[in-house]
């Protein structure tokens, strides 16, 4: 079940050069590399003589050779040698995808090419933004993708798989309110005057003893994007009517890109707008988010393998409002996507 007609993240730019990279994105193969003056190229990892990957293949110049019988394909797609013969077949083509490069990741449109509006792309403009510092990664997840939306949705489970992080014994009872507006949904955390987690008052520097008003707010765009603001300043320090001051403050930032229907690409970073000239910030940040969420992968997983196993009777509390809505969202427009597919 995915959306194909919008932008994923298929790489971080980093990831991407003279060196071609194999990727599966909702089920299709795909070749990444750079042309020469630098710019991205995203070709169907599949050569249209005998489906072979191109990405084993060779990049002479622009264009990549086949490694099986040495067809050449150029940053279109089109076949423009073959050489066994002299004439190339019309049909001669692999599907060549569009790609932009923006806030240091690389996004694919997988569906049909003229309606690839750039300024469609989900906006995670704090990566590019020099009032805040990041650190970001990437993981492969052993599960559907939108068991990690549900993950990113429903924070509840902070103290059970987190403990020592990100969670607090109150957390799970914090007060929380779900909006929605068109496609997009909110869910608001508030937990007050309570002690800080541990990640968050290693990063705010919060005495020991001292009580913080902690936020945690959730905010999904389809089909798979998941921004979080969190933070916590001293109690009563105005942070909940909207002066963060005296706190810390950071965006969890989260692409998800499904791979097959029980895979995906996880591309993941945290920003923050305090210390930044502190090297020993981001290097914390990507450590401490990054063990966090491979505690969320082994459980994600660990869901897959149960859900393959067979459907069993499943039981919705309020804390799962959120996501709810989110399946309903992404399997509309998948619906829709299908039947406009039917109707031409």
């Amino acid at each position: 079940m995915f959306v194909r007609n919008a932008w994923y993240v298929a790489a971080w730019d980093h990831e991407i050069g003279r060196d071609m990279l194999r990727r599966v994105i909702l089920d299709e193969p795909v070749v990444f590399y750079r042309r020469d003056d630098g710019k991205p190229v995203a070709l169907e990892d599949r050569c249209c003589h005998r489906q072979a990957p191109l990405s084993m293949g060779k990049l002479i110049g622009n264009v990549v050779q086949c490694p099986y019988h040495g067809l050449q394909f150029d940053p279109t797609g089109a076949c423009v040698k073959v050489p066994s013969q002299d004439r190339i077949p019309a049909s001669a083509r692999v599907r060549a995808y569009p790609v932009v490069e923006r806030n240091h990741w690389i996004w694919i449109w997988m569906g049909e090419p003229a309606k690839a509006d750039p300024a469609l792309i989900e906006d995670f403009h704090w990566m590019d933004d020099p009032n805040w510092g990041f650190g970001g990664s990437y993981l492969h997840v052993e599960a559907n993708y939108l068991l990690l939306v549900e993950n990113l949705l429903d924070t509840t489970h902070l103290p059970f798989l987190h403990p020592t992080s990100l969670g607090t014994g109150a957390f799970a009872k914090s007060e929380f309110e779900v909006t929605r507006e068109g496609d997009r949904i909110k869910v608001a955390r508030w937990l007050m005057d309570n002690p800080p987690a541990p990640f968050h008052k290693q990063m705010g520097g919060f005495a020991d003893g001292m009580n913080v008003d902690r936020w945690q707010i959730a905010q999904f765009g389809p089909p798979s994007f998941v921004k979080l603001d969190v933070g916590s300043a001293p109690a009563g320090a105005g942070a909940r009517q909207g002066d963060r001051s005296q706190g810390m403050n950071m965006w969890n930032l989260n692409a998800i890109t499904p791979e097959t229907g029980k895979t995906a690409h996880y591309f993941y970073a945290q920003a923050y707008n305090f210390k930044l000239g502190e090297r020993w910030i981001s290097d914390l940040v990507r450590s401490q988010v990054t063990q966090a969420f491979l505690e969320d992968m082994a459980m994600i997983k660990a869901q897959q393998q149960n859900l393959d196993l067979g459907a069993s009777p499943v039981v919705n509390l309020g804390q799962d409002k959120a996501w709810i809505a989110m399946r309903q969202i992404v399997q509309r427009l998948v619906a829709e996507e299908q039947g406009q597919r039917v109707a031409a």
